[in-house]
C-alpha cells in the first residue's frame, strides 16, 4: 500500500520560515519524481516545486529563490524548505509521487501565514 505522509505545517508569521517534509512507503522511491503542490482559499491547486530521480528541480516562479526542494532516497523523504514566507503561500501542501501512469498524494497539510 503506498502512503505519503506530510508533516511540518502550521502557522507562521511573514518573513519566517517552515520546512515541510514527505514521507512515502510502497513504492520504488527513487525512481519517482517527488513534487509539492499547493491549493490555497478559492484557487485551484498549482505546482509549488519538483524533483526528479536525477535530480532536476523546477519552481513555481513565485516561490523561486524562496523555497527549496530537497529529496532522501536513503529515508523516502522529500523535503520543501520555505524561507522568506508571504501571506499568498497560505494554502494546503500535498506531496506528490509520480512516474509514467502512476500518481500518488499525500493526504496535504495546512500552511498559514500571517502576521
Amino acid at each position: 500500500q503506498v502512503q505519503l505522509v506530510e508533516s511540518g505545517g502550521g502557522w507562521a508569521q511573514p518573513g519566517s520560515s517552515l520546512r515541510l517534509s514527505c514521507v512515502v512507503k510502497g513504492l520504488p522511491f527513487s525512481q519517482y519524481t517527488m513534487g509539492w503542490y499547493r491549493q490555497g482559499p478559492g484557487k485551484q491547486r498549482e505546482l509549488v516545486a519538483t524533483i526528479t530521480s536525477v535530480p532536476h528541480t523546477n519552481y513555481l516562479d513565485s516561490v523561486r529563490g524562496r523555497f527549496t526542494i530537497s529529496r532522501d532516497n536513503a529515508k523516502n523523504t522529500v523535503a520543501l524548505q520555505m524561507n522568506a514566507l508571504m501571506p499568498e503561500d497560505t494554502a494546503v501542501y500535498y506531496c506528490n509521487a509520480g512516474w509514467y501512469q502512476n500518481d500518488y498524494w499525500g493526504q496535504g497539510i495546512q500552511v498559514t501565514v500571517s502576521p
